[in-house]
């Protein structure tokens, strides 16, 4: 069974920085790409950032230069590091795993982590 189990979210200040985790199980993580997405309230879904299976990264026009995704395949866990966090970052964060990162496409997702920054 595909699991997924996003952490790491919580209250920070304007400026802050916050570390979020996605630890997997039940399938071959290195062969996935796991993307990071987010919900803000009233708002849609949207993609933040993606690594794929062979490492290329791509990012949200307003993240980048301050967001960074990383992966460890030998831990089976990814990360979303944030810096400088802003206000309009407050959402509930996703990870999610598919064959390529087509944010539209994601099959698999775990439960979200909160994310909260005040100004």
């Amino acid at each position: 069974e595909v699991q997924l189990q996003a952490s790491g979210g919580g209250l920070e200040q304007f400026g802050g920085s916050l570390r979020l985790s996605c630890a997997a199980s039940g399938f071959t993580f290195y062969d996935y790409a796991i993307g990071w997405f987010r919900q803000a309230p009233g708002k849609e879904r949207e993609g933040v950032s993606c690594i794929s299976s062979d490492g290329t990264i791509y990012y949200k026009d307003s993240v980048k230069g301050r967001f960074t995704i990383a992966r460890d395949n030998t831990k089976k866990t990814a990360y979303l590091q944030m810096n400088s966090l802003k206000p309009e970052d407050t959402a509930v964060y996703y990870c999610a795993a598919d064959d390529t990162c087509t944010y539209s496409h994601f099959m698999h997702w775990g439960q979200g982590t909160q994310v909260t920054v005040s100004s």
